[in-house]
């Protein structure tokens, strides 16, 4: 099911090759940095750059042994490189790896989930313009209120994703981050010429103080911008579910050649990717709240965190990147019915005129609660009887004193609430 939206680039970022190549080029720029301070021999540099490698399988097994990865890594490397291995890791703890490692990881995954954002509100502003006039009645409680357009429902869900692509930017930025500085922090058996230097090399920055560990407010921002993210992936899916549904049906998800839709009942066509994008963004969230109880750890660092961002990693930025591949295929495929968005505008007999008939009473004299009384038993009356709003303001003789037959059939009428669609459209895309 994953693999069908989600990018090979997001899966291979997360692969144990990728984790291992990534901590293999931070021990050998580690290197580079202290040959170049005349801390290590520099043949001992050259032979290591030459000869270092690993093997997957034997790190699994050296692991077995030592219940410890880091360590692990370390010795196949060093049965690859020979003496020289010596060099490696001087002064470094398994956390200036590991933390500088996962920050390069969630980097790249997050560059990914932004260039997937893009695409979507270049999705989303397409189908906005399209339907820019397509009229259909806007729902508060579920009710009808008064009419919108699709296009503009579209153009709220644009706005929500720019937010939430700064919102990505900015936890780009601050998980941009590596730490070099030793078992607690105090670089005192490293230089912080080391740090720099490695951190330069892999585009991050130095952390300006940290303790064993990168302090994980850092990724509780991250994962938190990920769950702010399906929470409108969500919303966005809700919205088209509630649209599907056969008393609507002003939407539907495309129904491709040879879908079913249950397996009891032949004339079943379901919402089936918007339900999944919805059940998906309960698993980010939780994520979320995880990575924000990674934050408090014993002293300067236990390791309660570690398996926690060991799933949440992954997880989290693969459900993402599936999430919003899914929703852009929706909604570039998303089948439109105006004709039944017509239909249900006028489904209340004109109720939804209301509060332009209340506003021009008032405009006439009348307090506003009068004239709220006048237009509340008339639109009554239609819920009740099911007659036409019009006809029964126009029967209603106490009303008919203060606003003529003309001041009415000028209000019924859908141009009045699409005026300023011009002047949101340019607040939103430009």
């Amino acid at each position: 099911m994953i693999s069908r939206y989600t990018r090979p680039e997001m899966g291979k970022i997360w692969e144990t090759k990728s984790r291992f190549n990534k901590w293999l080029q931070i021990e050998i720029l580690a290197c580079e940095a202290m040959a170049e301070e005349g801390i290590i021999p520099k043949e001992a540099l050259n032979n290591i750059k030459r000869k270092a490698a690993f093997s997957e399988k034997r790190i699994l097994e050296i692991e077995e042994i030592t219940k410890h990865d880091v360590n692990a890594f370390l010795d196949n490397v060093a049965e690859y490189v020979g003496p020289d291995a010596r060099f490696m890791h001087m002064g470094l703890t398994s956390s200036d790896i590991l933390d500088t490692g996962f920050a390069l990881q969630l980097r790249e995954s997050m560059n990914l989930i932004i260039d997937d954002v893009t695409e979507l509100m270049d999705t989303i502003k397409e189908r906005a313009q399209e339907h820019k006039y397509t009229a259909m009645i806007g729902r508060s409680h579920g009710i009808h209120a008064e009419p919108i357009t699709f296009g503009l429902k579209l153009a709220v869900w644009y706005s929500e994703m720019a937010r939430n692509l700064r919102r990505l930017e900015d936890a780009l930025e601050v998980i941009s981050y590596g730490k070099l500085s030793g078992a607690v922090g105090t670089f005192a058996n490293i230089n912080p010429r080391i740090e720099a230097y490695v951190c330069e090399k892999l585009g991050l920055r130095p952390a300006e103080a940290a303790t064993q560990v990168i302090q994980r407010d850092r990724h509780a921002h991250y994962f938190s911008t990920l769950a702010i993210l399906a929470g409108t992936m969500e919303k966005i899916a809700v919205e088209l579910r509630h649209l599907q549904r056969t008393e609507v049906l002003e939407a539907e998800e495309a129904f491709e050649k040879g879908q079913k839709g249950s397996s009891a009942m032949p004339h079943k066509k379901n919402p089936v990717g918007s339900e999944n994008i919805t059940g998906l963004a309960r698993l980010v969230r939780s994520n979320a709240i995880a990575s924000m109880e990674n934050m408090a750890l014993w002293h300067e660092r236990d390791i309660s965190h570690s398996s926690v961002e060991r799933v949440i990693g992954p997880d989290s930025t693969i459900l993402i990147d599936y999430m919003l591949n899914r929703l852009n295929k929706i909604l570039k495929n998303l089948v439109v019915h105006p004709r039944h968005m017509e239909e249900n505008l006028h489904r209340l007999k004109g109720l939804i005129f209301s509060q332009q008939v209340l506003m021009k009473l008032a405009s006439k004299g009348l307090t506003r609660q009068t004239a709220y009384e006048l237009v509340q038993r008339n639109a009554l009356k239609v819920w009740d009887t099911g007659k036409d709003f019009k006809s029964l303001l126009l029967e209603d003789r106490e009303l008919i004193n203060f606003i003529s037959k003309e001041d009415i059939e000028e209000i019924f009428n859908l141009d009045y609430h699409f005026k300023y669609v011009e002047d949101i459209f340019k607040r939103v895309f430009t």
